[in-house]
């Protein structure tokens, strides 16, 4: 079954991603490259791709009859940090995944079936 993880990351996960070498920037990636590479070893991730922060965001809304664009995210105090397509066999297993999410630490971490394509 295809789960999409979606990661949410709190203001200081983003800090931490630095960009100085700093220990706490090592921690942050470690943490990650560990969780990807288990996702790799286990062979259920089918996509991941990371984010950039949430002001690099831009949000469309259709108001009036007209696109609105916002400069950054839609909301919601967290970032969206990444995600994962996970194949896994059910709902229990999805979960397990992201319970070892670095995100779930101090954010959040999303699992939710994708539909079937249609004609799919």
């Amino acid at each position: 079954m295809m789960f999409m993880m979606a990661a949410f990351e709190t203001d200081g996960d983003i800090a931490a991603r630095g960009g100085d070498g700093g220990e706490r920037a090592g921690d942050y990636w470690r943490r990650w490259k560990a969780f990807g590479e288990a996702l790799s070893r286990a062979d259920i991730v089918r996509e991941m791709h990371g984010l950039r922060e949430n002001s690099a965001a831009r949000t469309v809304r259709v108001r009036e009859g007209g696109p609105e664009v916002q400069e950054g995210a839609a909301g919601g105090g967290l970032h969206f940090g990444g995600y994962f397509i996970i194949d896994v066999p059910d709902a229990e297993a999805a979960a397990e995944w992201a319970a070892r999410c670095p995100a779930a630490i101090n954010g959040a971490v999303e699992i939710r079936p994708l539909l079937a394509r249609p004609g799919a």
